[in-house]
């Protein structure tokens, strides 16, 4: 696997959870706080991730991420990671 599509694969993971922790209303319900912390860890982890985006990123990609339009990084990366 290439350094590019290690990277790809590490941001869909990465996007995925993020998104996956705010769609999760039933632990944001039974555990507000908790939820919360989930959120803070996986937007961090992303927004560590979209900071050291290489300067030759696609900028269609850097476009999504920077503008936190997850579901359409998530897709990108989807066709990209294949």
């Amino acid at each position: 696997m290439s350094d590019l599509a290690k990277m790809h694969s590490v941001l869909l993971e990465a996007v995925e959870r993020r998104l996956e922790v705010v769609a999760d209303h039933a632990w944001r319900d039974r555990d507000p706080a908790g939820h919360l912390e989930g959120l803070k860890a996986a937007g961090g982890r992303l927004d560590l991730l979209v900071r050291n985006l290489p300067a030759d990123a696609d900028p269609m990609l850097r476009h999504y991420l920077e503008r936190q339009s997850y579901t359409k990084a998530r897709d990108w990366l989807a066709d990209a990671v294949g």
